[in-house]
Formats: C-alpha cells, sequence, structure tokens
C-alpha cells in the first residue's frame, strides 16, 4: 500500500463493500442528531435575529419578539404535518425536487433543486459562522482568526461525513443531545430566578432609529424563520433510516418539531423577562447564560456544546446536499461524478463540492453571520412552496384513503410558505436577499445546459443503426502473434470503432468490463451479442467500486498468458468539442493510461470518437 493510501485509510477509514450499503442505516436517536442538528441548533441565533432587528425601534419593540416566535412555531407546526404527509407519501425519500419535477413538471422541480442547493451551501456557512461566534463570545481574544477557525471547522467536517453515514451518526449524537439538555436546563433555572424575583426589571434606554410599521414587524418575522431551515431534511433523508424507514421518518420529524418549538419559545421567553439587548460580539445565549448561570464551568459547558451544535448542523446539508446533487446528475442536470459511491458509501464528490463552496462564502463574508443571514431562508421558504403545491397535486391525481386531509394539509403548508416567502424577499430584499433570487435563475439554466450536453452526447454516441460487426475474412494464424484488450465503458460508437480498430491489427481479441454496481448485466450482454457476437466480454465484478485496478489485474493475467508477444490495450475516449464541457465526464482514460504507464504495459492505444 503506498503512502498516499495509508493515510488515507487512516483519515477516512477502510473502503467499504457496495454489499455493506444497507446496514449503513441510522436509528431514529442518531437520526435526530444527523438530520435535524440544523433545525435544532437555530434557537442559537433565531432569536437574536428577530431581537436585531426589533432594537432598531427602541426597547418597547423588544417584547414583540414573543408573539412574532408564536407565529413563527405554529408556522413550525404546519410545515411539520405537512412534511409528514410526504413522507407517508414519498416513503422512499420525497425531496423538495423529487415531489416538484413529478407532480408540477420539469421547471418547477429545477427551480426547488437549485433552492435547495443554494440553502444547503448557505446553511453551512451559517451555521459554521454562529458556532464559531458562539466560540469567540467565550474566548474574545480569538476573534481575529474566526476566518481561519471557521475554514478549519468545515475541514472537520467534511472529514466525518466522508467516513460514512454511520461514523458521522455516532460522532453527532452527544453534542446533539448535550445541547438539548443544556437550553432545557438553562430555560428551567431562568424561570426558577423569575419565580423568586432574581430578573432585571426593565430595559436601558434604547435610541429610535426605525419607527414601528408593519412592514419593519414582518422584517423581524422574516429574520426569525431561520428557525425553520433544516425541517425538509428527514423528508429528504427518509432511506438513511432503519427499516420501516418512512414510519420511523414521521416519528422524527415530530420529535424534532417538539423540541425545537420548546427551546425556540423558551430561549425568547427568556430574552423577553431578562430584558437581554443583542450585544455586537456576543450572542444571545451567551448573554442569557451570564445572566442566569454566571461564569463558571457550566456557562462554558453551554458555549461549547452551542458550538458543537451549530457546527453539526452544517451537517444537515452534508446528509442532504450530495444527495440532491445524486438526484439532478441521475437525471443529467449535474455532472455524472456526483452519482458515484466513495469508498466509505458516501457520494464523495457531492461532500466536497459543499466544503468548497461553503468555504468560499466564509471568506466572502468574513465568517459573519449577521451578513449571510439576509441571503438564508429564500431558497428554503421556496423549496417549501413547491414541495407542498406538489403535494396538493399528488393527492387530487392518487386519490388515496384519506386524500382530502393530506391535500387540505398541504395545501395550507403551502399557503403558508408562499405568504412567508413573500415576505422574506420583500423584506429582505436589498439586504442581500436578491443574490439569492438572482442566483436560482442562474443554476436552472445551468442545469439545461448540462442536460443538453449530456443529450447530445448521447445522440452521437447511440449504437442505433449500426450492423452487426464481424472480423475481416482472413485465415487464422497458428500461434497468437498479436493479442489485443479493448476497454469497455459503455456499448457505444466510440467503443464500437475501437473495437473496429482491434480487428484490424490483432489476431485474439478480448473485451473487459468492470461493474461497480450501476451495470444492467443483461441488456449490456444482449447488446453485446447483437453487435459484437465475435469478440468474448468480460465482465469483472468491482465490489469495493474500484475500476481501474481490476482493469490492470486482468491486463497482467492477459499478458502473462501471452508472454514474449506485444499485447495492446485499447482504450475508446470520445473527445468533445469544446474543453471545458470534458469537465462533465470522468477522465477514466487519463487515469487508467496512467496506472498502465505505471505497470509497464508496453503497448497502449487510444481509439479517439470526436463527437
Amino acid at each position: 500500500m503506498s503512502l498516499y493510501s495509508q493515510i488515507k485509510e487512516f483519515l477516512l477509514g477502510k473502503t467499504l463493500p457496495t454489499s455493506a450499503h444497507s446496514e449503513e442505516r441510522l436509528s431514529n436517536a442518531a437520526a435526530l442528531a444527523v438530520l435535524s442538528s440544523d433545525a435544532l441548533s437555530s434557537v442559537a441565533y433565531a432569536t437574536e435575529e428577530i431581537l436585531l432587528v426589533l432594537v432598531a425601534a427602541g426597547s418597547s419593540a423588544l417584547s414583540i419578539s414573543l408573539p412574532i416566535a408564536v407565529a413563527i412555531m405554529l408556522l413550525l407546526g404546519i410545515v411539520v404535518l405537512s412534511y409528514r404527509q410526504t413522507i407517508r407519501a414519498y416513503p422512499k425519500g420525497g425531496g423538495s425536487y423529487i415531489v416538484a419535477r413529478e407532480n408540477l413538471g420539469l421547471y418547477p422541480g429545477l427551480i426547488a433543486g437549485a433552492s435547495l442547493m443554494i440553502d444547503y451551501i448557505l446553511t453551512v456557512t451559517v451555521s459554521i459562522s454562529a458556532g464559531t461566534a458562539a466560540l469567540t463570545s467565550a474566548f474574545p481574544t480569538l476573534r481575529p482568526v474566526t476566518v481561519s477557525l471557521c475554514l478549519i471547522f468545515i475541514f472537520l467536517l467534511t472529514l466525518a461525513n466522508l467516513r460514512g453515514v454511520k461514523e458521522s451518526g455516532r460522532i453527532f449524537m452527544i453534542p446533539t443531545y448535550a445541547f438539548i439538555v443544556c437550553i432545557f436546563v438553562l430555560i428551567l433555572l431562568g424561570l426558577y430566578k423569575q419565580a423568586t424575583g432574581q430578573v432585571v426589571t426593565q430595559y436601558p434606554d434604547i435610541p429610535v432609529t426605525e419607527s414601528l410599521s408593519l412592514f419593519f414587524i414582518l422584517r423581524a418575522f422574516s429574520a426569525g424563520c431561520t428557525a425553520l431551515t433544516g425541517v425538509e431534511a428527514i423528508s429528504d433523508g427518509v432511506l438513511a433510516f432503519k427499516e420501516p424507514e418512512w414510519k420511523n421518518a414521521r416519528l422524527t420529524l415530530f420529535y424534532m418539531g417538539t423540541v425545537l418549538g420548546l427551546m425556540f419559545i423558551g430561549i425568547t421567553f427568556l430574552a423577553n423577562i431578562y430584558h437581554v439587548i443583542p450585544q455586537h460580539g456576543e450572542t444571545i445565549v451567551s448573554l442569557l447564560g451570564r445572566e442566569i448561570v454566571g461564569t463558571g464551568a457550566f456557562y462554558y459547558f453551554i458555549q461549547i456544546v452551542t458550538l458543537l451544535i451549530l457546527l453539526l448542523a452544517a451537517n444537515t446539508s452534508f446528509a442532504d446536499f450530495p444527495r440532491l446533487c445524486y438526484f439532478l446528475a441521475r437525471d443529467g442536470f449535474l455532472p455524472r461524478q456526483l452519482t458515484l459511491l466513495g469508498e466509505r458509501l458516501v457520494y464523495s464528490n457531492g461532500v466536497i463540492l459543499l466544503s468548497v463552496c461553503a468555504g468560499i462564502l466564509v471568506v466572502i463574508f468574513r465568517g459573519d453571520v449577521n451578513a449571510v443571514i439576509p441571503l438564508y431562508a429564500v431558497g428554503v421558504f421556496t423549496s417549501f412552496t413547491l414541495s407542498q403545491a406538489g403535494m396538493v397535486r399528488h393527492w387530487f391525481e392518487g386519490q388515496e384513503s384519506g386524500w382530502r386531509a393530506s391535500a387540505l394539509m398541504n395545501a395550507l403548508g403551502a399557503l403558508a410558505t408562499l405568504v412567508v416567502l413573500g415576505v422574506i424577499i420583500s423584506t429582505k430584499f436589498k439586504l442581500g436577499a436578491w443574490m439569492v433570487v438572482v442566483c436560482i435563475p442562474i443554476l436552472v439554466s445551468l442545469f439545461m445546459a448540462i442536460r443538453r450536453h449530456y443529450q447530445y452526447v448521447a445522440e452521437r454516441l447511440s449504437t442505433q443503426g449500426l450492423a452487426p460487426r464481424s472480423y475481416i475474412p482472413r485465415t487464422k494464424a497458428e500461434f497468437v502473434t498479436h493479442p489485443a484488450i479493448v476497454v469497455v465503458g459503455q456499448l457505444n460508437r466510440g467503443t464500437v470503432e475501437a473495437l473496429d480498430y482491434a480487428r484490424t491489427i490483432a489476431d485474439e481479441i478480448v473485451a473487459v468490463h468492470v461493474d461497480v454496481g450501476s451495470t444492467d448485466k443483461e441488456k449490456l450482454q444482449k447488446q453485446w451479442s447483437e453487435l459484437e457476437s465475435d469478440i468474448p466480454l468480460e465482465i469483472i465484478d468491482s465490489p469495493y467500486r474500484v475500476l481501474i485496478e481490476p482493469i490492470l489485474d486482468f491486463v497482467s493475467e492477459f499478458e502473462a498468458r501471452y508472454p514474449g508477444v506485444f499485447t495492446t490495450v485499447i482504450i475508446p475516449a470520445f473527445v468533445t468539442s469544446k474543453w471545458w464541457e470534458s469537465i462533465l465526464h470522468n477522465q477514466t482514460t487519463l487515469f487508467l493510461k496512467t496506472a498502465l504507464r505505471a505497470k509497464k504495459s508496453r503497448v497502449v492505444t487510444t481509439v479517439r470518437y470526436f463527437l
């Protein structure tokens, strides 16, 4: 094993076989930690975002935060009940992209997918930045290195997720439940101190810079709606649960909504009765902690678990962003590399893409939560609305048992989230929401461009209309003097031309295909027998989804069979018309040629097919 392989195995663990995929499932307790940490952690900043808006209208306006929080929790209840219907209708997973595309059409589905992609990236950025803010609130000397800390935390989360679902579940359970316990203990202690008269009786004087208007209150409401981000994650991740998946997912969603609602109302109520005013450089949870429990060990413990839950909140995106990218890539709207399972049975390319995008945003916004928040929630409420509207149509078309009640619940959810989306866009547009509004159609256009390219490639490579191939008539030699191996990825025109070339130079030809778990063997063998029946096709199973090593082993065995002669390894490769289009395709030819050179295979030929 090379040094690189040893380091990789140490960091990520041993490669898992595809057969272990069904074993990588989560219990309800682990799923609550992995898929709900984003929603649960929002209590660390959602109340603060409401107060940061209201403080501009003076101290008397801060008391409005409590009825705003109640309204947000009513909205949470509607969304949770709506997504319980979605989980029942889509027991194998029903994210916004799938639901909207199946029931509303292509473009609503792509809008939902683009919205969710943006929201998942922003979730990582906000959660990491907020977690770092919790740390720097307790240790102010760390504020100058905020961006570096954010990037380190993103790297650690990436590493944890590349290790696999079960590993991340174990890592995230303790901080999630520690945070829940700490918040409830803080709420109970705060209520006890209030009951015994140990609270600040009034707010200090705050200068009024804005008048209290309906638009102003709606702005505070939209800021607090960040508490609902991450609610959809359980609906997206149904297949991550143990059997029966959909029942466990519905139950976990109910638990998540209940716990989130109680914590959010509790923190907002404490902020009101303790007359807490948001301060630059310190979070509301930190201010409440100092006021209720002082600056002892429990205060620092609260800040540490708040940091950890906010870091792990980003894990909701790490769990669902790669899965969303898989669905989009499977349908041809994103690069096909995003459909590949990594060595630990996770969509590694999706994990890395998310990390890079979030890291770029952290650097651009300098790890400042308040700078990123205006961009937040636009994407998630867009996907909420499209998903619930799609479910209404689903119930009307299917008319299953109890469909009227389900359709009514989803219609209420669609209407409520549509109204909130309008409020968020109108109140946050100039503050930064315009960037998300602009990015969504750009992403949809990119999806369509990628889809058109893949359709063009499929048309150019199609074997439809080709006549069956055969050897050029000649006398077969008594001894094999020029054997050839043709590497077959798919049976297309490029492969056919490579096989035709092999027939002109070789007197013994074999084709080899590696099945990494995605090959329809019966279909491939049928097509092969119809088109290339004179050349044997060897299909090698690769239980660890490795492509290069099985080919190298096959080549070595084949060359040993014919010592003393030159064996030609023929690799078909199609060439795109524009250089950037090659990014959308696996660079298997390059990697294979490099590996064959390292193995000292002497004759390697590339047969190019120009699109």
